[in-house]
Formats: C-alpha cells, structure tokens, sequence
C-alpha cells in the first residue's frame, strides 16, 4: 500500500483506492449492494473456519478517509479491539466484512455510507454520507461463552429470527445432532419442556442454552462434560466418562410459558407441588443440575409473594424455605459451597433456628476450612436439637481440625524463625568478615602511607 496523504485520494497501486476496490475487490454484502468491497492487500488469512455470528473477535484496525485523512487508528492505542461480530454492536460494515475474513488476515474495505457513518457522518472527523476505508486485521475469534464457568460455548451458524427467546418453562421443537470425537451419535427431531431436556435424554447444556436462542436459529454448541454426559457418560451412545461433545442444534418452532408477572398467586400455588416434586426425581436420581432449576423456579414464583391470611402466608414461607433447604443441599453436592451457604442463611433470615440450614452451612463452612464458623454453626444445632449425633460428631471433627491447623502455624512460624535466625547469623558473620577486611584494608594503607613518607624523606 502507498503512502497515504491528505491532500489526495488514498492510493493503491498507484490509483485512486475506491477505483481499485471497486474493480478488484470483492462485495461481501449479503444483498450484493456493493456496501462493502473486501480486497487482500497485505496478507492472506489461516486456511479454515470464519467467525460466526455471536462470536467474540479481536481486530486492529485504521480508518481513513478516501484523502486518506486517518480519523481513528487502534493501533495509535496500542491496544487491539474487541466485539461480538454479528450482533450490531460495531458499524454494519465491521459485521459484515470481518465474517468474511480467516485468522491473521490483513485487509481493507470499502464502506458506503449506509454500511458506516451514514447521512449524518461524525463531527469533526466524518464528512456526512462519507466513504470510508477500513485496513483490519483479525488477531482471533472464539465462541460466545454462556456460562461463567466457560462450560457452554456457542458458535451461531444460522441466525434467528426476532427477537423473542424460549423461557423457563416453554415448549420447544428442534433438530439435534450430537457427536463426539467427529462421529455423529445423536440425530433427531425432538420437542421437550425447558428445564425438563434430561427427560428426553437431552444433555444439560442444551437446556441452558435454549433462553438464548431465537426461531429459527441454527447454532452449535460446545460442551465440557459438567453440562454434557458428566464423569458417567452415556454407554447407549458408547460416549465414556468425562468426554467434551458437540451439538448442532436448530430451534424449528417454541411456545413460551406463562412468565412469574403473568400467573396470579392460585396458578403457582396450583404448580408448586408439580415443580418439587420433579426436582426432588432429578435429585434422587442425582441430577443435581436439573433438580437446581426445578427448586429455583419456586422461589422465582413466591420469593416476592406475601398472600392473604395467615395460612396462606405460611404455606408460602414453607415452600420457599423447602426450596432454598434443598437448593442448599443441591449445591453441597455439586460442591458450590457459597451458593449453599447463601441458601442456608435465606432460610436462616426466616427461621432462625432451622436445625436443616444451620447443619447444612455448618458442612458448607467446614469443607471450606472455615473451621470456628462451622464448629459455630454444628453448636447452634445441639442448642436446638441437643439429641443431634451428626452434630456433635461434626464439632469433633472441627476440634480435631481447628487443633492440626494450630500446629501447622506452630511449625511454619518456628521453620521461620529458624530461618530468621540463621539469616541474622549469617549477616552478623558477614558483618564481622566486611569490618575485619576494612580494618585489615586501612593499616595496610596506613603502613603504605608510611613507607612512601620515609622514601621521600631526603637522605
């Protein structure tokens, strides 16, 4: 690329770079508009996969004018820049051309103003209904990661239409297929109730994946085995234990369920004992995951209700204690000890002597090592059910624990001292040998200065 002016139209082989675009370079519009023209002027891409819709990519970019006047430049920042390409949160010209482009690939586009700063332009930088040029790079591209936890990651190969998503609760029907290692084990069309998949044989990941997704979507999904077939596998499928999985999954149709603001008090009441009962079958089964979604969805139904009389209050206090008692017991099982403990202390805020909650936190704490809260907590349950074996049992062990610990601060800080000590020996040793070497250094010079003194001294 030649060097870019101000005074005259950015240049590309020696002509005007708009002319060059437009009769060497691609147009990457979908609609063929010739909104955006895409040439490889620098450096061709990874042979392989394009960014898909949703994905997260990194670029470096320089925008310039058709004078070649530069108005923003990532590079200048020294700092590459990141977006979700797809998704409308960058200039429609940036969604389009960089689906077009593979890893490492440096190239430029040609934008019309309706694929970038429009009629209106940008003060002071963009002239209204400007042509601009892009040069970018894309330094990498991922999935769209839908968990904290980096469990679920999904890639959009289709995308949907609207802008409304199946909720907790919806029926769904769509087309799966499932492989593992590049063989296929899983293809079907299927309908299943959200939060309800593993009914179906379905794994939990496409499950939490389906209030993402929109009619019509076609996406692929990519996930680690705690969403997946878990540490068991699943031998009808000859997956083993502990195995990634991919699944390409495609939303055909969905009916949205009643939203919590849409049903009155009666309509939950009437499902509450539907929903615990089914978390309790996902529980017992060890579905721990699935069993979470069943409980919360109770509390998302009557955590705010207050009801009429008395009874009513109480049966609802006592399904949202249920609730948290067996989320609590839930998150101890697929080792997320603060969500227990938070749980535990919603149940404890409302029943301050619940003996389940304070035992049920006190486990939480001690696997944790928070050994005196824990002791703390088994204590408050013998103050409420002085027959509780499990209890006591458990303070002995947070004595026993509580006590290992008080020795192994005894032996680390007295190592330290040791250690100190020896340092401090060394140094005064060190010390000793500096000053007996200085002093032995001054009556050499001493005596130096002596003898030249009697050899100047005249005869």
């Amino acid at each position: 690329m030649q060097k870019m002016t101000t005074d005259q139209d950015l240049s590309l082989d020696g002509q005007p770079a708009a002319a060059v675009l437009a009769a060497k370079g691609v147009d990457v519009t979908p609609n063929k508009d010739q909104g955006v023209i895409k040439q490889v002027v620098k450096r061709a891409g990874i042979e392989g996969e394009r960014p898909m819709i949703g994905d997260r990519v990194m670029v470096h970019y320089t925008g310039k004018l058709v004078n070649g006047k530069k108005f923003d430049c990532s590079r200048d920042r020294k700092e590459p820049f990141c977006f979700n390409v797809g998704k409308g949160q960058v200039l429609k010209a940036w969604d389009v051309g960089v689906m077009s482009m593979q890893r490492g690939e440096i190239c430029t586009f040609l934008c019309k103003p309706e694929y970038a700063y429009g009629s209106a332009g940008n003060p002071d930088k963009i002239p209204p209904s400007s042509l601009v040029v892009f040069e970018m790079e894309l330094l990498s591209f991922e999935g769209e990661i839908l968990t904290e936890d980096g469990g679920i990651v999904r890639r959009i190969k289709v995308k949907g239409e609207g802008y409304t998503n199946p909720n907790d609760g919806a029926s769904v029907d769509v087309h799966l297929e499932g492989s593992c290692g590049g063989r296929l084990f899983d293809c079907r069309d299927v309908s299943f109730t959200v939060g309800e998949a593993e009914d179906k044989g379905i794994p939990l990941g496409v499950d939490r994946a389906m209030d993402k997704m929109q009619k019509g979507e076609c996406c692929l999904l990519y996930l680690k085995p705690k969403y997946g077939f878990g540490s068991e596998g699943k031998p009808e499928y000859k997956i083993g234990p502990d195995k990634d999985i991919i699944y390409e999954v495609t939303l055909k149709d969905f009916r949205k369920a009643k939203e919590t603001w849409e049903m009155d008090l009666s309509e939950k009441l009437d499902l509450v004992d539907g929903v615990k009962n089914k978390g309790n079958q996902y529980f017992k089964s060890g579905r721990y995951h699935q069993a979470v979604i069943q409980y919360q969805r109770i509390i998302s139904w009557l955590e705010m209700e207050c009801g009429s009389g008395i009874e009513q209050q109480k049966r609802i206090q006592d399904y949202v204690l249920t609730a948290h008692l067996n989320l609590a017991l839930c998150f101890l099982r697929i080792k997320e000890f603060s969500q227990a403990v938070d749980n535990c202390n919603k149940v404890i805020e409302l029943d301050e002597s619940n003996e389940k909650a304070l035992y049920r936190r006190g486990e939480a704490r001690l696997t944790c090592n928070e050994f005196s809260l824990a002791m703390a907590d088994f204590q408050q349950v013998l103050q409420v059910n002085p027959s509780n074996r499990a209890a006591r049992a458990q303070i002995s062990i947070c004595q026993s624990k509580i006590k290992e610990h008080h020795e192994q601060d005894k032996k680390i800080y007295a190592n330290m001292f040791q250690k100190f000590a020896e340092r401090d020996a060394k140094t005064g040793k060190t010390k000793r040998r500096r000053n007996d070497c200085l002093r032995s250094s001054m009556n050499g010079e001493v005596g130096l200065k002596r003898r030249r003194r009697s050899q100047e001294c005249l005869s």
